[in-house]
């Protein structure tokens, strides 16, 4: 997982370059009283800038997280972050500073956050702010793997271990209309049996309304579907509907 972090991340360079590190990106779209709220928040950190430290934060996850789990949870974050607060190419810059530095290229790191005007008052991309007073704020799991992190490579042993130790009954080939509901707001029926995995339908979704595998997250009950899921383990039957959120941006990091 981390090796393909380190190449996405070198093909951000490029991209930061041009949209983010072309100097200090400050558009002001405050009205008066935003331009006072930010005065506030300036004074308040006392322009205190620390260089960026290679210490990453330390967190467990609640329980054993796998690689694409924390790869969705992340995308989840960084998809959304813009609409709390703070301006969104200061998002993509730390975005992609998180991304540089989880790969220990720290020299891009601190180039892509002076590029783009961004304090850190304590050393860490967890609390920063822009030329404007604005706070950002990223979560541990932006930063760092958990230390109870699950690689999916060794879950695939464990799979081919239990299997070998185990042979288990064919599943159920008997097909029935799953009915998907994208985050677009379209319902889509695709073929299906419980034996299908997700990663199967993911593609058969691709065949139907051309929405490439690496921009759909499936969920079902709240919980996140991994592509080796099958719809009988998930307990997914025919009168069920299952979401699919579609990624709108896929263009800076794909799954």
């Amino acid at each position: 997982m981390w090796q393909a972090n380190c190449r996405r991340m070198h093909n951000l360079a490029d991209w930061i370059s041009g949209t983010v590190m072309g100097g200090c990106v400050g558009r002001s779209r405050m009205d008066g009283q935003g331009s006072a709220r930010s005065s506030t928040r300036t004074k308040k950190r006392g322009g205190r800038n620390e260089p960026l430290k290679k210490e990453r934060p330390k967190w467990k996850s609640e329980y054993p997280m796998m690689e694409g789990q924390l790869r969705s949870k992340r995308d989840e974050f960084w998809d959304t972050a813009p609409a709390f607060d703070g301006r969104k190419e200061i998002w993509d810059a730390l975005r992609a500073a998180a991304l540089a530095a989880e790969c220990n290229d720290l020299e891009l790191a601190q180039a892509i956050v002076d590029g783009a005007c961004i304090t850190l008052p304590h050393g860490s991309l967890t609390e920063s702010y822009d030329e404007l007073g604005n706070r950002y704020q990223l979560p541990a799991y932006t930063l760092a793997p958990p230390v109870n992190l699950i690689s999916e490579t060794s879950s695939e042993n464990k799979v081919s271990d239990s299997s070998q130790k185990q042979a288990q009954p064919p599943p159920c080939r008997q097909e029935f209309q799953l009915r998907v509901r994208l985050s677009t707001g379209n319902d889509v029926r695709l073929t299906a049996s419980m034996a299908d995995s997700i990663a199967e339908l993911k593609k058969q979704l691709e065949e139907r309304e051309e929405i490439d595998v690496t921009r759909q997250r499936w969920f079902f009950s709240g919980k996140l579907l991994t592509d080796k899921t099958r719809l009988q383990d998930a307990k997914i039957q025919k009168d069920f509907v299952v979401q699919v959120i579609v990624n709108m941006n896929p263009q800076v990091i794909a799954n």
